[in-house]
This record gives structure tokens, C-alpha cells and sequence, in this order.
């Protein structure tokens, strides 16, 4: 079986979000599937898939504002 690098950019972002779910701290999880969907977004850019681009990119907006914005909001 051979794998090229495209290929190996898909598997590393499947990696990394089958992997965030099994964090138990929330923050944890978020940053763990940031980094899968980050992968995702340059595998989506490397195969030119709009779909596989927008959807990735949604969730790493929703990731940071939950990791970023909404815990400066909530120490206020």
C-alpha cells in the first residue's frame, strides 16, 4: 500500500479529531480538534474541495471563539 503526501494530510487530520474525542477536558478536546481540522482545511485545499474547506474552517471558528472569546467573556 502506498501512500502519498495528500493522502497522508487526510489521514493525520482523522488522527487528530478520532483522537480529541477521547479527551475529557473540554479545552483539551478543543484544541486537539483544531489541529485535525486545520489538517482537514490544508486537505481540503490540496484536493480543492470547497466543501471539505468551509466546513473545517466553521469549526475552527466555533473551536476559538469557545477557546478564546467566550472564556474572556466568562472571566469578566
Amino acid at each position: 500500500m502506498e501512500f502519498n503526501s495528500v493522502e497522508v494530510v487526510g489521514y493525520l487530520a482523522s488522527l487528530f479529531v478520532l483522537l480529541s474525542f477521547f479527551r475529557k477536558d473540554i479545552r483539551q478536546l478543543r484544541i486537539v480538534n483544531s489541529i485535525g481540522c486545520a489538517f482537514f482545511v490544508a486537505y481540503g485545499i490540496l484536493l480543492t474541495s470547497i466543501p471539505i474547506i468551509i466546513t473545517n474552517v466553521a469549526i475552527l471558528v466555533v473551536n476559538g471563539y469557545y477557546l478564546f472569546v467566550k472564556k474572556t467573556v466568562e472571566k469578566e
